[in-house]
């Protein structure tokens, strides 16, 4: 049976990023994200709820992040789903989580209020932060003219 295992979020950073190193010396960060949805209710009132994601960064990608993100900043998450399980030391009960292992991000924002930092591409790379990012709208700074053919 086939399978498929990825995640695409979109929210806020709930605290400062906090990096830590495994014995190995590989760069490991727990995070959290706040991605809000709104919705119109059954009555037509405006519902806006928020869900708490834990994610885990590793390697560049979590010194990056510890170096240029940080708690309220927009953040853009690529990823997979990992089923955590342990003891619980207290209990004695085996323990589950499900949480986000993120393979990629982008750093968001205007480009003068946080855009000026690399975006962490797959494997590492960096992007220069001089370059447009695909996929944005105009009003994020592209550099568009009137006078350009549009190839569609």
């Amino acid at each position: 049976m086939a399978s498929f295992n990825k995640v695409m979020l979109m929210g806020n950073v709930t605290r400062d990023v906090e990096l830590r190193y495994t014995p190995k010396g590989t760069a490991v960060a727990d995070i959290g994200l706040a991605v809000n949805r709104v919705r119109t209710g059954e009555s037509g009132e405006r519902i806006e709820e928020t869900t708490f994601v834990d994610i885990t960064l590793w390697g560049r990608t979590a010194e990056i992040a510890q170096q240029y993100s940080g708690k309220g900043k927009p953040l853009f998450v690529e990823g997979r789903l990992h089923m955590d399980s342990w003891d619980d030391k207290t209990s004695g009960q085996k323990r589950t989580k499900l949480k986000v292992v993120a393979e990629n991000i982008q750093l968001m924002g205007s480009p003068g209020g946080g855009g000026s930092a690399p975006q962490q591409q797959s494997g590492g790379q960096q992007q220069a932060p001089q370059q447009p990012v695909q996929g944005g709208s105009p009003a994020q700074g592209g550099n568009f003219e009137d006078n350009d053919d549009i190839p569609f």
